[in-house]
């Protein structure tokens, strides 16, 4: 299942199907998005600071919602996904919005043969490591397309999250990268009663993985923090204890549910 073509394919599949149920969907909100209001949560904002007049790569972009918010900031923006669907409702959101950006549809690893230029920062969050399978690959990536002295921040889900079942009752995977995590769901995080069902393949990695793939691509730690809650209700057996803070109901503040790292190229 390491074959790029498989787990490209499927998964996929699996985001075109998910993205009208997403766009439609209350975890979106998408009335409010189109009246002007921000998708980008206090996390990444603290790390990505003024980006008035930055050039911003947006990679694992879905359909656009953080890329238009940045462009919103003054950044002139530029987002990458591999799904088609989500690629196409984005170019509409950016119409729509009046927001102007510039979006890319294809795998993250081959993006050098569809785009030639470097950036001021490479910003990713939320549920994007996890579709890739060479984290030494991914940074190679982000080094190619950060211009030198360029920022790299991430704010993702913290490993130790996907360690556990989805009703977080057990351990049921490896914190390091182990063998494909092949699933078969129903319905999706933003709408679990969505009439659909899909195949998706994803890896687990640990946060030593996810640093020392930077490091050996030139490009060097500035910031590591760690959160001990969701901006997102995501996941099962959450609630909000404090409003856009959500934690698993049975295990309170014990968990690191976010990690961000903020990085600059050598």
């Amino acid at each position: 299942m390491d074959n790029n073509t498989n787990y490209i394919e499927t998964n996929k599949e699996a985001w075109n199907t998910k993205t009208a149920y997403h766009v439609d969907s209350e975890f979106y909100d998408m009335p409010s998005f189109l009246k002007g209001k921000s998708t980008l949560n206090n996390i990444e904002l603290e790390l990505l600071g003024d980006v008035s007049g930055k050039k911003i790569l947006h990679l694992q972009c879905h359909f656009g919602q953080d890329t238009l918010s940045l462009g919103r900031l003054g950044a002139e923006v530029t987002g990458v996904d591999l799904s088609n669907k989500a690629i196409e409702k984005a170019n509409e959101l950016s119409t729509a919005t009046g927001v102007a950006a510039r979006f890319i549809c294809c795998d993250i690893y081959s993006l050098p043969e569809h785009l030639d230029e470097q950036f001021d920062i490479v910003f990713t969050s939320y549920g994007t490591i996890g579709w890739l399978p060479d984290l030494n690959k991914w940074a190679a990536i982000i080094s190619r397309f950060l211009k030198p002295k360029g920022t790299f921040i991430i704010a993702d889900f913290h490993p130790v999250i996907w360690m556990f079942d989805n009703d977080f009752n057990s351990i049921a995977y490896n914190y390091f990268k182990d063998a494909p995590i092949i699933e078969n769901e129903t319905g999706t995080y933003a709408d679990t009663d969505a009439p659909i069902e899909n195949t998706t393949i994803s890896w687990n990695h640990g946060t030593s993985e996810v640093i020392n793939s930077l490091i050996n691509n030139g490009i060097s730690l500035e910031l590591f923090n760690e959160y001990d809650y969701s901006p997102y209700n995501c996941f099962n057996e959450m609630e909000e204890y404090e409003p856009k803070k959500y934690r698993i109901a049975s295990m309170g503040n014990k968990l690191p549910f976010v990690f961000a790292i903020k990085a600059t190229k050598d």
